[in-house]
């Protein structure tokens, strides 16, 4: 548990104090992200109040999450795990296709970053490597960081040969990226509600370390891995992000940009595979699952019936185009997320406890 309260207060004190330094670079050297505009076929909503807000401030995320959970091993004076490390390569990994994002954005003052297709490409290339890696580097038991068989609250019977596993990581690392990506819409938003599922997954992490088929096989353990360092890692972005909403929550002094999107989703992904609860992802990430719904929704609709469901998507648009305040909006979706999280938590604890 010490090890879990060092990387998050290391996350948070770097990102906390490191977060409006990066802001005086950014504006020196005024790198900030093109703002989009209204067109007559193409309403949005008025953001000009934040034209010359700096982007780009999933760097300081980055850079909390490596210096406190690598801090964290060094202070203890122990390895990082094979699953820990495979965390960091994930969320590191899209962080950079997310850097690529935010240049054109920036440098070249393209709204819309990279094409989508590129975008998705990288981002499938990194997974695709992730989960391949996932499966190698067995502990003395045989265990690998990750497991072929699909997980809710543990493993389920339904194994997958590898190729169909490897197809199962993309979807989830592709859904969760983009998921927070399309969520960070408004100041804050994505950050607090990172917050949230990150912590849900260091307590999580921490519940599996103390039950842990590792320390004795019996009914209710957990078979995972590396649990306690997966809780480092969790705690380590949870700090990290919770010391950037300082400065992110309205009015924003810095924007993640997709840097920040594309590295959070990516740290949520890797702790739902490696901690071997990917299907209790849509609870402990409900926010940004209603906010995917609500553009998958909003594109059927229209090439179906030539009628839109919404406004304007993602969802919390439709709330700004109805005259709703910002801050409004934000605060109303962290409840929303904290419901989610809540309700996730408690059923993978009753389900411990019916057994």
């Amino acid at each position: 548990m010490r090890l879990v309260l060092i990387a998050a207060g290391l996350g948070l004190f770097v990102s906390l104090l490191g977060t409006p330094l990066l802001i005086k670079f950014l504006r020196r050297h005024h790198l900030a992200q093109a703002i989009r505009v209204s067109t007559a076929g193409e309403p949005y909503p008025e953001h000009e109040g934040k034209r010359g807000t700096p982007s780009m401030g999933g760097l300081i995320i980055l850079a909390g999450l490596l210096v406190g959970y690598l801090g964290a091993h060094v202070v203890a004076w122990r390895p990082p795990s094979w699953s820990g490390v495979l965390a960091l390569f994930l969320t590191v990994g899209l962080g950079c296709v997310g850097i690529a994002d935010d240049y054109l954005k920036i440098f070249k003052q393209r709204s819309t970053g990279v094409r989508a297709r590129t975008k998705l490409l990288g981002q499938a290339t990194v997974a695709i490597i992730f989960a391949f890696l996932s499966l190698q580097f067995p502990d003395a038991d045989g265990r690998t960081p990750a497991s072929r068989a699909v997980s809710l609250f543990r493993d389920t019977s339904l194994v997958l040969p590898t190729a169909l596993f490897i197809v199962w990581i993309w979807f989830l690392v592709t859904a969760t990226t983009n998921a927070v990506n399309l969520t960070d819409g408004l100041d804050g938003l994505a950050a607090g509600a990172s917050v949230m599922t990150l912590g849900a997954y260091t307590l999580l992490s921490v519940w599996q370390y103390g039950q842990n088929c590792q320390f004795g096989e019996f009914a209710r353990c957990y078979d995972v891995r590396d649990p306690l360092d997966l809780a480092v890692f969790a705690a380590a972005a949870a700090g990290a992000c919770f010391g950037f909403l300082w400065w992110n929550t309205a009015p924003a002094g810095i924007f993640m940009g997709d840097t920040g999107s594309l590295a959070l989703g990516g740290a949520i992904a890797a702790l739902a595979i490696l901690s071997r609860t990917e299907l209790l992802l849509p609870m402990l990430a409900g926010l940004f699952l209603i906010v995917v719904l609500s553009v998958i929704g909003q594109v059927g609709s229209y090439k179906l019936t030539g009628r839109r469901m919404f406004r304007m998507a993602p969802l919390h648009h439709h709330f700004e185009m109805l005259g709703w305040a910002e801050i409004q909006i934000v605060v109303r979706f962290w409840i929303v997320q904290g419901l989610f999280v809540a309700l996730g938590l408690g059923i993978f604890y009753a389900e411990w406890v019916r057994q």
